[in-house]
């Protein structure tokens, strides 16, 4: 579940919430509005309402029907006589007879009708409704425009020479040398990655696929923050947490990395229990994951602590940590 759980952290929440509330808004104005259900003809365009009342006009030639031709008539509401005068000045394929005796028929049928009105038609949401629904629409657009204007912010920072924390940790894991290890005896690893948490990186949540050269999909390893200490910004991270998972079984495999107050603290120590095996962080030690098919290999290559108002060694200024993997032997 920990590569799950990295992908969630990862998503762009913000924009997410906003595009379900605006299909749920969408989906509600869609059905509550008369426009999209049993529309009439008065919605078309004008010049389509002149090719309704022709095809009209046409039928009637056909079923001299008054009451049809007085309903399809009605359909266009306000814009019925409109239409009829467009259809008078230019015919096209009708006669002049026949549009006018149309004509006659439609008036006959309504004064039969004692006088039926031209309503126009109205739409199936409250006025109210509609204008909440507006407002609510509204906020949502400026909260976009809010977010997107933060989002060009922060990049034009970026842009403008501000170097940020996962840029420091970036150049940090890529300047990093990596272990060679076939001369050190052993089989090269499947994948092998450099990785490095910076105070200041929040967000810290790395995860990696683990493919074999073939392109078959055999797990994801990767670390995160697993504890803070202190409170304020930028949060002090006190632990983290390096997992494997394996494809092939159904645990994943979960190891938290402390620092040296956290690892004396009974209370710290109580809380990541549950996560996995408590292990003391120190320059150069070497954790070992295992799942069923699967080893990971994690080195501290190198870590400093913070200096602050906090207990000594209690939170993380910078972390290295090379992580490799082979198939589990045996």
């Amino acid at each position: 579940m920990q590569f799950v759980v990295a992908f969630l952290r990862k998503m762009p929440i913000l924009p997410i919430v906003f595009f379900l509330v605006g299909v749920l808004l969408g989906v509600f104005v869609g059905w509550g509005t008369a426009e999209f259900e049993n529309a009439t003809a008065f919605y078309l365009r004008p010049d389509l309402r002149e090719d309704y009342l022709r095809m009209a006009i046409d039928s009637y030639s056909i079923n001299k029907s008054a009451p049809l031709a007085a309903d399809r008539w009605l359909s266009l509401g306000t814009t019925a006589q409109q239409a009829y005068e467009a259809v008078q000045g230019n015919p096209g394929y009708l006669t002049t007879p026949l549009v006018q005796e149309f004509g006659q028929a439609v008036t006959n049928e309504i004064a039969a009708r004692g006088g039926q009105p031209v309503a126009e038609p109205v739409t199936g949401l409250n006025p109210a409704l509609r204008l909440v629904l507006i407002g609510v629409g509204v906020i949502l657009l400026l909260g976009v425009v809010v977010a997107g204007g933060m989002y060009l912010f922060r990049l034009f920072r970026r842009g403008s020479g501000e170097v940020t924390a996962v840029m420091q940790a970036a150049e940090i894991s890529r300047s990093a040398s990596k272990t060679n290890f076939e001369e050190l005896g052993l089989a090269p690893p499947i994948t092998q990655t450099m990785t490095t948490y910076v105070l200041g990186d929040d967000l810290y949540d790395e995860s990696f696929s683990i493919d074999t050269a073939a392109g078959e999909f055999l797990g994801e390893y990767g670390v995160g923050v697993s504890e803070l200490i202190g409170v304020g910004e930028p949060k002090k991270v006190t632990a983290l947490e390096v997992w494997l998972f394996d494809k092939n079984d159904i645990k994943t495999a979960t190891k938290v990395l402390m620092s040296r107050h956290a690892f004396a603290d009974p209370s710290i120590r109580s809380r990541l229990e549950p996560k996995g095996e408590l292990v003391l962080v120190e320059p150069q030690s070497q954790v070992l994951l295992e799942t069923a098919t699967l080893q990971l290999l994690a080195t501290i290559v190198d870590i400093e602590y913070g200096k602050g108002p906090l207990p000594e060694s209690s939170y993380f200024e910078r972390v290295t940590l090379e992580l490799a993997i082979w198939p589990r032997q045996g």
